[in-house]
């Protein structure tokens, strides 16, 4: 029945692939547009516009000059827009605004389905915007809104490339790609009437980092959303295959004069937290106990910024998801803390979530997951004389309980960026132990040189060589990986290979697995038939295999799928995967169950579906079946998406494995549920509530956020966890309660 199963899908993804020609359409004007990128003017305010949101009833607006014509990526590419954008540009001294008219024949129809920060606003109603402010064609900022009034924006590096099949968005909270974790100091505010909505930005460029001089050109494209159509439109064109990301095809800003930023800002903070935790069978409750620290930002030049941080605390941020481990490999869990954030993907090296020669989240963090108390650091960033520089420099205290010495953490990155998707770089790390838990020439270091290559319109190649030091090491503490990549409106291609050393030793960075070769491949088509209401067919193979140093096939997984999707937003993956692992030792994969040493090579199904994500209740699930370590397994993946207009957002989520082995069987559930209730864009509760019977454990997070300028304001954050027993049992293995508040100083504005 399996076999059966798998050739039906191999068929079927075959078909996909070759057997119907894709849909080209009548272009126009389109292709003469998009061989030269447009042009926008921004003009110096004679007044500054007044912020509500109504550009068409501000005179001020009347100053700048609209810029219209935006063509569709989605759902027919190379058409106008079916709906009119207007965006007009003014500055002054210190601030630059954006005034949008998002025309809409039928307002009654805008889809609005959340209105918290940094919320994605790719299922709904939303405008865009990216400003290249060095015109490197890499770089960026981001910035964008909905008629709810959502304050989201973004840092870009490397043109959004950070990670996952086809070089899509980074995984989020990761350092590279798409940072969607920065928050900027600005503004806006939007209104809606019988025409549509509109939106006035005002983003001070003390926000911003741009080159010196009187005179700037920008890179700078818009981005306008039109959900209930499925349509995506931008002002400067883009293949279907890229975003707003995507700044070497961005248009040009010109006419902008900005005065060099007076920027100096002091985030200081105070707490207070109260903790509740089981001791033998009595409980121990320690507090209210009170803390402060400061974070600083100073610009150096308009192009270099300093920030500095003193006892660096981070109890606002959201607690990690769980994750259950069935192998015998390191499980990832992304950056969050938002110091590490800004400016992070200027220090991403490596593959991401699998091998990052500098992570962040080894800074104050001990090895079991406990919290290191952060002294102090400092960060150094951005641009000088044409080459990208970070230097970050962080002490830890030592955790005496723990037997967890003081470290100083160093990392330096030079990159130079050239023309067409092309740069080089180096990066050198040090960890220092100190104090009387550190052992004798306690130290870590890593140096490594990383390029990329634009050949072309769609062709790179790129790749890195690094080698650790560590003392004591008697085997070889290299790596390397070289990968070259093809990505068309059509077609996107990959392949790479990786080596990583049975010594190497990134003490501040990540590695998913050691002592390994690697190949990777993968071929992916993509397409638009018109027939039987698709609106893309997406019929794509991978495989990943590795290779122990001495030959020992370790993993095997080719994976063969097509995505079907519909223009009512129904979708389904239909897929196989052949999967290969060689087990060097038995290793227990879970309690009393033991997965013995030896090759075991299966054939697994893959189905994912997923219903329209424009309504107020969407489906998603994702089923895995087929051979498991000598056995069988049935993983299910289901979630349901709830949501009351723009103000509450939820989503239930479950993880199941039914495994059966040949020494024995079990289950595995993980359930999450995440909810949240925005009062208004910037007043929030949100709750993560966690059930993991793999680690006999449940956990809630509650947070509670009154934010004011750039992520600062009032935060009060409870968590608690209790060991899985106590689910209906009254009793408490450790509660926390902190409120904290912060507060972001302008000292020279």
């Amino acid at each position: 029945m399996r076999l059966r199963y798998v050739l039906h899908v191999l068929i079927l993804n075959l078909t996909a692939l070759w057997g119907v020609p894709e849909a080209t359409g009548q272009q126009g004007g389109y292709d003469a547009v998009r061989s030269e990128r447009p042009v926008a003017r921004a003009a110096e305010a004679v007044e500054p516009p007044t912020l509500d949101g109504d550009v068409l009833g501000d005179p001020a607006w009347r100053e700048a000059p609209p810029i219209t014509g935006f063509w569709q990526t989605t759902p027919d590419e190379g058409q106008p827009a079916t709906e009119e954008t207007e965006v007009r540009l003014l500055y002054s001294a210190g601030v630059l605004y954006i005034g949008v008219v998002c025309y809409d024949r039928d307002p009654s129809q805008l889809i609005v389905s959340d209105s918290r920060r940094d919320a994605s606003l790719d299922e709904m109603d939303s405008f865009r915007l990216v400003l290249d402010t060095y015109r490197d064609r890499q770089n960026g900022f981001l910035f964008g809104t909905n008629p709810a009034g959502v304050e989201y924006d973004a840092q870009v590096s490397n043109e959004g490339q950070g990670g996952g099949f086809g070089g899509g968005r980074a995984q989020r909270g990761a350092g590279g790609g798409l940072n969607v974790n920065w928050d900027g100091s600005w503004t806006v505010h939007v209104q809606t009437g019988t025409y549509g909505w509109s939106a006035e930005f005002a983003i001070p460029f003390r926000t911003l980092r741009f080159s010196r001089g009187e005179a700037q050109v920008w890179g700078i494209n818009f981005e306008r959303t039109i959900r209930r159509k499925r349509e995506t439109a931008y002002w400067a064109p883009l293949p279907r295959q890229y975003g707003l990301a995507r700044v070497s095809l961005a248009g040009s800003l010109e006419g902008l004069e900005p005065p060099a930023p007076r920027n100096l800002q002091i985030t200081p903070y105070g707490l207070v937290q109260g903790t509740r935790e089981v001791e033998s069978t009595a409980y121990a409750t320690t507090g209210p106990d009170a803390d402060f620290g400061a974070d600083l930002k100073y610009s150096i030049t308009p192009s270099l910024t300093l920030d500095a941080t003193y006892n660096t605390d981070f109890a606002q941020v959201e607690v990690d998801e769980q994750q259950i481990n069935l192998d015998r490999f390191n499980l990832f869990f992304p950056e969050k803390r938002p110091f590490f954030l800004e400016n992070a993907g200027t220090f991403a090296v490596g593959q991401p979530g699998q091998v990052e020669l500098f992570f962040s989240r080894r800074i104050g963090i001990g090895p079991d997951g406990e919290a290191v108390p952060i002294i102090a650091g400092a960060r150094v960033s951005g641009d000088v004389a044409g080459m990208k520089v970070g230097v970050l420099d962080m002490q830890t205290e030592q955790v005496g309980a723990a037997g967890i010495p003081a470290n100083n953490f160093g990392v330096l990155r030079l990159k130079r960026e050239l023309p067409n998707r092309t740069f080089i770089g180096a990066l050198f790390t040090n960890r220092q132990g100190f104090g009387e838990y550190a052992a004798d020439s306690d130290y870590n270091r890593l140096v490594a040189i990383d390029g990329q290559l634009g050949i072309g319109r769609y062709g790179q190649l790129s790749g890195f060589a690094t080698r650790s030091f560590t003392p004591g090491a008697t085997d070889s503490e290299y790596a390397f990986r070289v990968q070259a990549g093809y990505d068309s409106e059509s077609w996107t291609l990959q392949g790479g290979y990786s080596e990583i050393a049975d010594g190497f030793n990134p003490e501040m960075g990540f590695l998913e697995r050691s002592a390994y070769r690697t190949f990777n491949g993968s071929v992916f088509h993509r397409y638009r038939p018109d027939f039987l209401g698709f609106h893309e067919l997406r019929p794509h193979a991978r495989y990943n295999g590795y290779w122990g140093l001495d030959g020992f096939y370790e993993s095997g997984f080719l994976h063969v799928d097509n995505h079907w999707e519909w223009e009512s937003s129904f979708e389904i993956h239909t897929g196989f995967n052949v999967t290969h692992e060689g087990v060097r030792e038995p290793f227990d994969i879970v309690d009393s169950v033991t997965v013995a040493a030896g090759s075991y090579d299966h054939v697994e199904a893959q189905l994912v579906g997923m219903t329209d994500q424009r309504k107020w209740i969407s489906l998603n699930v994702r089923a895995v079946i087929g051979g498991f370590f000598g056995g069988h397994r049935v993983a299910l993946s289901p979630s349901v998406r709830l949501r009351a207009g723009e103000a509450f957002n939820s989503e239930l989520g479950l993880s199941r494995n039914d495994v059966d082995l040949p020494s024995g069987s079990f289950t595995t559930n993980l359930l999450r549920a995440r909810l949240s209730y925005s009062f208004t864009p910037r007043l929030y509760v949100q709750a993560l509530l966690q059930l993991n019977d793999a680690a006999d454990v449940w956990s809630a997070n509650l947070r509670v956020g009154w934010l004011q300028a750039a992520g600062t304001g009032l935060f009060v954050v409870f968590n608690q966890t209790n060991g899985f027993d106590r689910l209906l049992i009254p009793g408490v293995d450790n509660q926390t309660l902190v409120i904290k508040y912060t507060r972001l100083i302008n000292v020279l504005n």
